[in-house]
């Protein structure tokens, strides 16, 4: 295991593995828009501005690809992965699917303090409209819950790989003038098809969401 001193800004993360806390770090300087899509990361840079060899930063940088955050090019090295819009219509029409599925087993088969958790997320969300960090922080966590509340943990793992993805594209879609508006709309939709205990109709809402925010990012 390397034994370099892991980044001050990564300390408070131990006893993570190095690589580990290095592919964080590198992966909210993509969300930031630090590391531009489609441009290259200069490892020797990378490493130096840590204070860690290349071994733990190559590892890093592994776990970024296999999230599809990271595009490995023989020879040439890592790139941040530039989406296309081919890319998105696969990533939201899979998001779509495991989402709308789970969406509809919390309306059948979820306890009542499950949906009222939900409420309280999208009422957070309401008050988040005018913050758009905070509202998209906020959208997510009301999705992965609604996942979580699904329990199968192999769909929960495929959406949470998704969505990484789809944040590679997050200032073109939910920042979309509008869109946070009507968002919020289609949010109080799944909500009230989730009180209102219907499956089939929770399923449908989320769709709509789906096919929604697919338009606003393309």
């Amino acid at each position: 295991m390397d034994t370099a001193t892991a980044p001050s800004s990564a300390a408070s993360l131990a006893p993570r593995a190095l690589y580990e806390e290095v592919a964080e770090l590198l992966r909210q300087r993509i969300f930031r828009r630090e590391l531009e899509p489609g441009s290259w990361i200069d490892e020797l840079k990378i490493a130096d501005e840590y204070g860690i060899s290349r071994t733990p930063l190559r590892e890093a940088l592994k776990v970024l690809a296999a999230e599809g955050l990271v595009t490995m090019k023989v020879r040439r090295g890592a790139y941040v992965t530039e989406v296309s819009e081919k890319d998105l219509r696969d990533v939201y029409h899979l998001l779509s699917l495991l989402e709308a599925d789970a969406a509809g087993e919390v309306a059948a088969h979820a306890p009542a303090s499950a949906i009222a958790e939900l409420a309280a997320l999208h009422q957070e969300l309401e008050t988040a409209q005018a913050e758009r960090d905070r509202f998209f922080a906020v959208n997510e966590r009301f999705h992965l819950r609604l996942l979580e509340l699904a329990d199968n943990r192999w769909r929960l793992q495929m959406v949470s790989d998704l969505r990484k993805v789809m944040k590679l594209n997050r200032h073109h879609s939910l920042f979309k003038t509008g869109r946070i508006e009507e968002s919020l709309a289609e949010h109080r939709a799944i909500l009230a098809a989730l009180q209102a205990r219907d499956g089939a109709l929770t399923v449908q809402r989320m769709r709509e969401h789906f096919a929604s925010g697919l338009e606003a990012a393309t």
